[in-house]
């Protein structure tokens, strides 16, 4: 799998992507909202996760390559997601922190809504994120996602969930160009 955008391309992770992606998910500051940043071993093991969400569902968070160099500077993609107790694509990102609020969180965050409406049978998709995390939810507004609901949760403390759904993206994307 490989897709497009004006400026990305998002391809598949491998085990050659290690260094660059673990010295994102090892960040502190990119890793603020989650339990905690990840060691060798769990970057090793997110890769291997999404090999297996490739092989399983045909999509998974994928690696965010700028065009212009071939730098992988992120993950995005869509993975199913336990929210408020229902099991729901999710629209997911990590974006090495020289590179964000460059709008490349939203670019590859579009092109994963475009896959998962273009090749699936999904009604909508989702971003949820912990309540602190305005950046985040940032990204979800900006791609024409809406507030859905905020609810208490073990490791968010709070979480905020985002959607669109198909109607709304097909409304959005009328007559517009490829992201």
């Amino acid at each position: 799998m490989k897709m497009e955008t004006k400026r990305l391309i998002l391809r598949e992770l491998t085990m050659e992507d290690f260094e660059a992606l673990h010295e994102i998910l090892s960040d502190l500051q990119t890793m603020k909202h989650y339990p905690a940043p990840f060691d060798e071993a769990k970057t090793r093991e997110w890769i291997a996760k999404n090999q297996a969400r490739y092989a399983e569902l045909g999509f998974g968070l994928w690696a965010v390559v700028l065009k212009e160099t071939g730098k992988v500077i992120g993950d995005c993609g869509i993975t199913m997601q336990n929210i408020h107790g229902q099991l729901l694509p999710e629209i997911g990102y990590h974006i090495h922190k020289k590179y964000q609020r460059q709008g490349y969180a939203s670019e590859a965050a579009e092109a994963c809504q475009k896959y998962l409406f273009e090749r699936t049978a999904f009604h909508a998709v989702y971003s949820y994120m912990k309540y602190t995390n305005e950046a985040s939810y940032g990204v979800a507004m900006k791609t024409g996602m809406r507030f859905v609901e905020e609810y208490a949760d073990s490791v968010n403390v709070r979480t905020r969930v985002y959607a669109i759904t198909r109607e709304a993206w097909n409304t959005r994307h009328n007559g517009m160009h490829d992201v």
